[in-house]
């Protein structure tokens, strides 16, 4: 059985594309590639069917990081297939939640730094899009520091599942 994750910032072309890539080299390095999904989608879809941000694009890229992506909205529909909704700030998170169709939908939401033990108080990965390249930078680092917590998540998901 396939484990469903979904990345989900404003617009897809930032954050979530971000997480996405990072996820899913991670996801791979674990021999996962096979049971575990990965993608991403905006709450808006101001910038559907363009690419990442350049300044994204190249901060992956200068780490080893495949950066091929398309943005997208996200659909409430979507919920029935994912296992887990992934949000980069606390906005995000409320507004997945509010178009979750049931409660348990809406329990598939979470923050990605709630992943990161080091990450203190605040889950919010800021928003890079106004900013220079170091807010990419800092987006990428938080990126990466949650992930090992949600790979270990996931795996601990997929193991438990029959297949």
């Amino acid at each position: 059985m396939t484990y469903r994750v979904c990345f989900v910032c404003t617009g897809n072309i930032c954050r979530s594309p971000m997480a996405e890539a990072v996820f899913r080299a991670r996801v791979a390095e674990a021999g996962l590639d096979g049971t575990v999904e990965v993608d991403s989608a905006g709450t808006h879809g101001w910038h559907e069917g363009g690419g990442a941000d350049p300044r994204a694009v190249a901060v992956l890229e200068e780490n080893g990081y495949a950066a091929d992506h398309t943005a997208r909205r996200f659909d409430p529909s979507w919920f029935a297939r994912l296992d887990l909704v992934v949000a980069l700030d606390t906005g995000h998170l409320e507004a997945l939640r509010r178009l979750a169709p049931t409660p348990q939908d809406a329990a598939k939401v979470r923050l990605l730094r709630s992943y990161d033990p080091e990450a203190g108080d605040d889950l919010d990965i800021p928003d890079p899009y106004y900013g220079g390249a170091d807010g990419f930078v800092a987006c990428l680092e938080m990126v990466e520091a949650a992930g090992t917590g949600l790979l270990t998540a996931v795996r601990e998901q997929t193991e438990g599942r029959s297949v």
